[in-house]
């Protein structure tokens, strides 16, 4: 599997950019550059980590944060839970073109369960990550709904003649 990893990094990359609008898949996919193409380049990045990551014996803190940067990006993102976190179980997917119809040629039955467990915890640990980042979100959004909401009621309150000119 090794051998097709440029194959199968390109093709989860494409994967994951589809819900992008066209110009942006271009400049995400394109440019390398991580000041002036944060998204493209954390999610470049990543992959290619988190592909390793499943490769090589799983370590929760590290695929954790691996995958903190990336979900991140997708949690503010103005998209549903699931097309949000898609991308990781698409990667099975994306393995099986890789390889072709004789997969279980290429590598053992055993393999390829190991494999799909892997990204199935990923997957699991991906949406803890993203839960936790939209719980923080709205815990923001109500903070400042708040703020909000007592700067309204001091504008709005009448002036007391009592306590003006002292």
């Amino acid at each position: 599997m090794i051998e097709k990893k440029s194959a199968i990094l390109k093709g989860w990359l494409d994967r994951i950019l589809e819900v992008y609008p066209a110009g942006s898949r271009d400049v995400f996919r394109k440019n390398p550059d991580s000041f002036s193409n944060p998204i493209g380049s954390a999610i470049r990045d990543g992959i290619e980590k988190l592909f390793k990551e499943i490769l090589e014996p799983t370590d929760v803190a590290r695929s954790r944060s691996i995958l903190d940067p990336i979900i991140r990006i997708r949690a503010v993102e103005n998209l549903s839970p699931s097309r949000a976190l898609a991308f990781i179980p698409l990667l099975k997917e994306i393995i099986k073109e890789a390889l072709g119809d004789r997969i279980l040629e290429r590598i053992s039955s055993r393999e390829w369960m190991i494999l799909n467990g892997k990204i199935d915890q990923l997957t699991l640990q991906a949406l803890d990550i993203y839960m936790e980042c939209r719980e923080k979100i709205h815990q923001l959004k109500i903070k400042e709904l708040k703020n909000r909401m007592g700067e309204i009621r001091e504008e709005g309150r009448p002036k007391n003649p009592f306590w003006e000119g002292r």
